[in-house]
């Protein structure tokens, strides 16, 4: 009977041996398991945060928040005019941008032909040649669209329109365009001031389209010659 006893105590004790060794190295394989989460990509998280009143907190970005709300008649009007301010500057500028480098060569050239006649006749062949490469996009301009490549001529030539005929093409024809242009409420003389009222907002327009086309800001002479 004792001998029978001492055989099922080392069947037991070998049993629990074995149970105690597998637990064992489940144990350090779930602890390096663990270790090894501990130390991934996951384990440290970079974050923004402020100090406010003394203690450190989080800081996060919102999503981006998009707010409705009904525009009044005077700001449906507003938001109007400059829209079809910020167009005509789009549509007109290339045009008064042209005519202020054709200007510039005009002026260069008529600086070194003295006589009266040899003058005109220059003039004339150039015109010609405006002519054909203006007339027809010019014609397709709206009233409003051709006041603001009034403007814009002059800010690119520094002289209004006025002047610009007169020197080229007599007295008598600018006075004859400064009468077509006041039956369209408009003037060959207008001035232009970047800083103040509309001409200030069709500088800005202007600034836009040139980083936009990637236009160089341009000198050119002060008067027509």
């Amino acid at each position: 009977m004792k001998k029978r006893t001492g055989k099922i105590s080392v069947k037991l004790f070998l049993a629990v041996l074995f149970t105690a060794i597998f637990l064992c190295k489940g144990g350090a394989a779930l602890a390096q398991t663990q270790t090894t989460l501990g130390k991934g990509i996951y384990d440290t998280l970079l974050t923004a945060a402020v100090i406010y009143n003394g203690d450190t907190l989080e800081a996060k970005t919102l999503e981006n928040i998009l707010l409705v709300c009904k525009l009044t008649e005077e700001q449906l009007k507003q938001r109007a005019k400059y829209n079809r301010l910020r167009n005509a500057v789009y549509v007109t500028y290339p045009y008064a941008r042209r005519a202020g480098i054709i200007m510039n060569d005009i002026n260069g050239k008529l600086a070194n032909i003295s006589e009266k006649d040899k003058r005109k006749k220059y003039i004339n062949s150039r015109e010609s040649d405006l002519k054909k490469e203006f007339t027809k996009p010019l014609m397709d301009l709206s009233v409003y669209q051709g006041k603001v490549l009034m403007k814009l001529i002059n800010r690119e030539t520094n002289n209004n329109c006025y002047e610009i005929i007169k020197e080229y093409k007599g007295g008598l024809t600018a006075r004859f365009y400064q009468t077509v242009a006041f039956f369209f409420n408009s003037s060959l003389k207008q001035p232009y001031n970047p800083k103040e009222g509309d001409d200030a907002a069709i500088e800005k327009f202007v600034k836009e389209v040139q980083r936009m086309y990637g236009y160089p800001e341009i000198q050119y002479s002060s008067k027509v010659l």
